[in-house]
């Protein structure tokens, strides 16, 4: 019987020669994916500083306006000074004044509709067909909204007296480097006859920030040049409030039982598949979803006819209360799989030492597991309820409206979003409404990066109570 010789030691190692070619090889492929890592970063760096730059820069510039009439002339006409009272500080009654004098009685009822001007008297309406109105089952919302603040005031006289109108604009970085190129276009526009109607003395050239502290607290506008944000803001407001409210306790709730309580079975793998694949459904479904059950299958409730026993707040279910919930379906399988994952890294040993204290199985998940998990549970809930206050499609399903000029004043009323403003604009053919969208895009991301500053500060909060 033949023995096999053992193998020797230099067949067992690869030779210098073989060992550098796979050194080689190895180190190549290590810098090859080092370079599709810095290519990818590098890239979303540079989208990201272009979405930024095209924001900013469209959001400031100088720009040439024309007004039908002189705020000066305006306010010199309400028999004030002009060089000591701007049109901004001319009294509440006054401008109310003037646009009962200027604009067209059946105007001024569909303002008066829309919301009153005073909360004891009409302007517009009168008294008997203004009770017949409200007793209707399809009441205006002026019946139960809040009169109009001088705010608003001042942005229909300036809509619907003033009427200021921006003929020519220019971005951000063309008016730092070349801020006399915006004269000579213009100039070059009047001599081609691009404004004829337009006297050129009457132009005024001035620095426009579209995003500015007016532009928040105004309502919107069909007139670009006047147009605020404070109503989609609001809205926006009260879109975060209710997703929270919906969201959060259900989805945190929904993950302790998954983690805590519930034993390993068929039908827990079954609802656990469902939870992540509910993650990856388009936010349009969610839209369809909330149509179809919010707002048409429970309209008594979501419209508030079941809370009173007048007339409801609203005629129909399309209010923030349906779109709130809506979101808080579309973030609710996000939260409870970030919240699953925190309450799954709280090491086992926490828990066995307080079930061995004695502790019952809740006494251990609170005080012992959340508020170790609380950092993570938070962190992935408030920045899944920044994604959803960017969906558009969810909203304009469930009713969002693309115009509106009265703030929301509760769950039941009619509301619009910042997003759905954003769309608005960037659909009209205007210059104007592209420079508005930009600034208001803006305060979408403030908004955004605010959330997401609160969720920072509240990991790190939680963070150090679970430490000491």
């Amino acid at each position: 019987m033949s023995v096999e010789a053992p193998p020797r030691t230099e067949d067992l190692f690869p030779t210098d020669a073989e060992y550098r070619r796979l050194l080689d090889r190895r180190t190549r492929r290590a810098r090859l994916f080092q370079a599709m890592c810095l290519l990818a970063l590098t890239t979303a760096v540079v989208a990201l500083a272009t979405l930024v730059y095209t924001i900013v820069n469209e959001s400031f510039g100088w720009v040439a306006i024309v007004n039908a009439r002189e705020p000066e002339e305006v306010v010199a006409d309400l028999g004030y000074d002009p060089a000591e009272v701007s049109l901004a500080d001319v009294p509440y009654d006054d401008l109310v004044g003037l646009l009962e004098s200027t604009i067209p009685t059946g105007v001024g009822r569909r303002l008066e509709r829309e919301q009153r001007f005073y909360e004891d008297r009409l302007v517009f309406e009168a008294a008997a067909s203004w009770d017949a109105l409200c007793a209707s089952e399809q009441a205006p919302s002026g019946c139960t909204a809040p009169p109009r603040d001088h705010a608003n005031v001042l942005a229909l006289v300036e809509e619907r007296v003033i009427v200021p109108d921006v003929i020519a604009s220019y971005d951000l970085v063309p008016s730092l480097l070349d801020p006399d190129g915006f004269t000579r276009r213009l100039e070059e526009g009047f001599a081609a006859g691009r404004f004829p109607d337009v006297d050129i003395d009457s132009v005024h050239i001035e620095w426009r920030n579209w995003f500015n502290p007016r532009f928040l607290r105004t309502p919107a506008s069909s007139i670009p040049e006047i147009a605020g944000i404070r109503t989609a803001i609001l809205g926006s407001a009260w879109l975060v409030l209710i997703t929270i409210g919906f969201a959060v306790p259900v989805g945190v709730g929904a993950a302790i039982y998954l983690v805590e309580y519930a034993k390993p079975s068929r039908l827990n793998d079954f609802i656990q598949t469902n939870i992540y694949n509910l993650a990856g459904v388009p936010s349009i479904v969610y839209g369809m979803l909330g149509l179809a059950i919010l707002v048409r299958a429970l309209e008594p409730v979501t419209s508030g006819a079941i809370f009173t026993t007048g007339p409801p707040p609203s005629d129909n279910g399309r209010t923030i209360l349906a779109a709130g919930i809506t979101l808080g379906l579309l973030t609710l399988p996000v939260v409870i799989i970030s919240a699953q994952e925190a309450l799954t890294a709280v090491p086992n040993s926490l828990r066995n030492a307080a079930l061995g204290l004695g502790a019952t199985r809740w006494q251990m998940v609170r005080s012992h597991v959340l508020p170790v998990a609380m950092p993570g549970i938070l962190t992935g809930s408030i920045l899944a309820v920044a994604r959803a206050i960017g969906e558009t499609a969810p909203l304009i399903l469930v009713g969002a409206a693309s115009f509106i000029t009265v703030d929301p004043t509760g769950p039941f009323s009619k509301f619009t979003a910042l997003p759905i403003q954003i769309f608005q604009w960037t659909s009209y053919p205007q210059e104007e409404f592209r420079n508005i969208a930009a600034a208001a895009s803006l305060a979408l991301l403030v908004l955004l990066l605010v959330l997401n500053a609160g969720a920072v500060l509240l990991r790190n909060r939680y963070t150090r109570k679970a430490r000491w």
